[in-house]
């Protein structure tokens, strides 16, 4: 008997759900409820799991289906209850990218403007940079806190960064982990299902996504990074949650420097007033958002210049600094960055010939940076939190033969060769400068996205 909307859960066969799917059908809130719940529980196995995941892969999944498996992930475990805050509860996401590390300013620029954000975030794998491993290059930082002492973090700063518990949305990280042996991690859908069930599980009111587009995303266009961004909004706001997007360039990195220490330091230049321009325009504008969203400002430009005080006032490093105290942080490298973790060896990578940069392939970079050791190839692999790219150059800059277009900063000489390789393939010089590229591409609302 194939499984129907009216079946109840004892009838439902896993074999029945693969085959409906496989067929093209769309599966019911029930059949999607079995699935999740009896692969959670180890009642489902992999092979079964893993032929439902290709199957979704190849037919799609519906807005319905969307909104239905990030449902059932969601309830897989436990949401924080933030009832407690009178404050809006706000936090941002990002797809993934590479040098991106504008979570370490917004969450304490967010807070300092009176919202409170229960960050969770991940680590990065392959040529994405993870929020976790930027943290843990700060000495003795802690990431790996409870539900208690979120909040209580939470009450004492406002801004808590932290890793996934055991406790939030267990479905995904079993589902992930399949999904990364599979073939299967780039469905729209399961992104969007897996996203939106961890943050949802935070117990926010409202949710800024950051959605790139280009050679260091996942999305490499833009009407994938569109598509993307719909179903992000239309399933949280089928939630009942504020939600926006923004699709984002990742056609080269952001900011001028690469790597886990590094851009800790490139984020403090930020919340002291400083730091690269593209970085700091970024952050405002998701920081506007945020502001929007959580009711602190009523439009975008008020939000814009709202973030621009904050950060001229200091309070925004001073937020950073006390989270960093409160999680067991070295507070000393964040008044001194220069106590960061240090690479000991330098080599440059310059230009063969005159001209303009035309374009950088980003993941390149990022993979380049991941060779250093500032990245995971596997899971289970060692960071060097000191490896990093320096950028001296980028798209639309003028550069001299022989001129330095980046700078690698290493600790293992194994693999410097062959990065620096990569890096030089993955510069082109033309000879004319390449049109501008405008930082925020699009901006997705509930409207648009219905």
């Amino acid at each position: 008997m194939t499984a129907s909307e009216d079946s109840p859960a004892g009838t439902i066969r896993a074999v029945d759900v693969i085959r409906k799917k496989r067929d093209g059908h769309e599966l019911s809130r029930v059949e999607i409820d079995f699935l999740v719940r009896g692969y959670t529980l180890g009642e489902i196995p992999d092979y079964q799991v893993s032929a439902w995941l290709m199957a979704a892969f190849l037919q799609g999944l519906s807005r319905e289906e969307t909104t239905n498996l990030t449902d059932a992930m969601l309830h897989s475990g436990e949401i924080l209850d933030l009832s407690e805050f009178s404050a809006a509860k706000i936090d941002k996401h990002s797809t993934g990218g590479v040098g991106d590390k504008t979570s370490l300013i917004l969450a304490p620029l967010a807070a300092a403007g009176g919202l409170v954000v229960p960050m969770i975030s991940g680590r990065g794998l392959g040529h994405t940079g993870g929020t976790l491993d930027k943290l843990e290059a700060i000495p003795g930082f802690n990431a790996n806190l409870s539900t208690a002492g979120l909040k209580e973090i939470l009450h004492t700063c406002g801004c808590a960064m932290i890793g996934q518990t055991a406790e939030i949305a267990p479905a995904d990280r079993l589902l992930y982990s399949l999904r990364d042996v599979t073939g299967t991690v780039e469905s729209p859908s399961l992104i969007c299902a897996s996203i939106m069930s961890k943050k949802l599980a935070e117990g926010i009111d409202g949710l800024v996504l950051d959605v790139k587009a280009g050679s260091g995303a996942f999305m490499k266009t833009d009407d994938d990074a569109a598509l993307l961004a719909e179903l992000l909004v239309e399933t949280g706001c089928r939630m009942g949650k504020k939600t926006i997007a923004l699709i984002t360039d990742m056609d080269q990195p952001l900011g001028m420097r690469v790597g886990n220490a590094a851009e800790v330091d490139e984020a403090l230049a930020v919340l002291r007033g400083g730091g690269p321009e593209d970085l700091r325009e970024l952050c405002s504008e998701l920081a506007a958002w945020m502001f929007h969203l959580g009711g602190r400002a009523t439009t975008i430009e008020e939000g814009k210049n709202l973030a621009d005080r904050l950060i001229r006032s200091g309070q925004p490093f001073e937020k950073f600094r006390e989270m960093v105290a409160l999680q067991g942080g070295d507070t000393d490298a964040i008044d001194n960055p220069a106590l960061l973790p240090r690479a000991a060896h330098a080599l440059d990578v310059k230009s063969p010939r005159s001209g303009y940069v035309g374009a950088i392939q980003c993941d390149t970079v990022g993979t380049a940076c991941m060779l250093l050791g500032g990245g995971r190839e596997k899971k289970e692999d060692s960071i060097d939190s000191a490896a990093e790219i320096v950028l001296h150059k980028k798209s639309g800059d003028r550069v001299s033969a022989g001129e330095s277009l980046c700078t690698l900063m290493y600790n293992s000489q194994a693999r410097a060769a062959h990065a620096k390789l990569m890096i030089e393939q993955s510069y082109r010089i033309v000879d004319s400068p390449p049109p501008s590229r405008k930082l925020v591409r699009r901006v997705i609302s509930a409207v648009q996205a219905g």
